[in-house]
């Protein structure tokens, strides 16, 4: 008999609403997840202080551990806390790097994980993916999905305006993803996953072609939902491919050989999707996506986040390498640094036009 249907991870719940976190403690009593309220909450040690002054008195049994920073140590030293003290859940209160770390303790430790974000800088506060720095640099893990997400738009909108940007970059940089996923289809036969390709690519086009701005709670909640949805999109797939292409290679590019001197997640895939795209020979795309993410304060030249061409030239011809295995339509093309280089005027020149 033919499988009819299949089960596809996601959250038992998302709440992206304003004032989403005064009713923390009844949507987890309500939906299951804790109703003792014996949570163990991780939060940074910035923001995440003011958070646990305002929820502290509505969670008494929670108990708050405060994380210095996103490695692989952090998340374990969170487990080993937390290990048989008998939590109902792991709570990720705060970015991308709280969240990651919360998400792979909670892994570690065998409990279902809460992502509460703080800010909308990528698509990790949904993931099955744990991104966290390591030894050798940084490292993706394989971690459950969040059973729950929480997004209270008052406090998004209370954080820097440079963390929705970021988010804006993570969502849009889907298309030229899914493009790299087909042409990988095309040439190489990699199965494409309709459905996760559906979702990712619905995620985009939604904050592509949302009319509103950063300081619009109707577009900062597509722009949530569209976070969501990604993250979805990479648990049905399984890995990463809906969203990280070619984009993601430049940004790790970056990211490895510039250390200290790398841009928000967020604008280096967004200049990575836009050149991708010009590379792929859709220039009317390429031009929609400078256009869209300059009209949101986001940079679509390497000029604007402090790298020269040849450093982004370098980081082009380097991009392969960050992601073995991956077909994207720089592999597809293979060029030389001075094909490259030429690629890049031409790009700069049509986007200025």
């Amino acid at each position: 008999m033919p499988v009819l249907t299949r089960l596809i991870p996601s959250p038992v719940v998302v709440d992206i609403s304003a004032g989403a976190l005064d009713d923390l403690a009844g949507l987890l009593a309500d939906q299951r997840i804790s109703g003792s309220g014996k949570l163990a909450i991780a939060i940074s040690g910035g923001s995440g202080k003011a958070l646990r002054e305002r929820l502290a008195p509505v969670l008494p049994g929670a108990a708050w551990y405060e994380i210095a920073d996103g490695n692989i140590d952090s998340a374990v030293k969170l487990a080993d806390h937390i290990k048989g003290k008998r939590y109902d859940a792991v709570v990720g209160l705060g970015g991308g790097k709280i969240i990651d770390v919360a998400k792979y303790a909670a892994a570690r430790v065998g409990l279902p994980m809460v992502s509460v974000a703080t800010n909308l800088s990528h698509d990790g506060l949904c993931s099955p993916v744990a991104t966290l720095d390591n030894d050798n640099g940084r490292g993706s893990y394989g971690v459950p999905g969040p059973i729950a997400i929480v997004i209270d738009l008052d406090v998004i909108r209370d954080a820097p305006v440079r963390f929705v940007r970021s988010g804006i970059g993570e969502a849009i940089s889907n298309l030229s993803s899914i493009a790299d996923w087909e042409l990988s289809h095309q040439v190489n036969q990699e199965p494409v996953d309709g459905l996760a390709a559906a979702m990712a690519r619905t995620a985009g086009e939604a904050v592509l072609r949302h009319p509103g701005g950063v300081g619009d709670d109707d577009f900062l909640t597509v722009l949530a939902e569209s976070l969501v949805l990604t993250g979805i999109a990479i648990s049905i797939s399984g890995d990463t491919r809906p969203a990280s292409g070619a984009c993601h290679e430049i940004s790790h590019a970056f990211d490895l050989l510039y250390p200290k001197r790398a841009a928000s997640h967020g604008e280096q895939v967004g200049i990575g999707a836009a050149f991708a795209m010009h590379l792929r020979g859709a220039h009317e795309q390429s031009g929609l996506f400078a256009e869209v993410l300059g009209r949101h304060g986001l940079p679509v030249l390497p000029e604007e986040i402090g790298f020269s061409v040849d450093e982004f030239v370098k980081a082009v011809e380097y991009a392969p390498q960050t992601r073995p295995g991956r077909f994207t339509i720089l592999e597809h093309l293979d060029l030389s640094t001075d094909q490259i280089r030429d690629a890049y005027a031409e790009y700069a020149k049509t986007i200025s036009s």
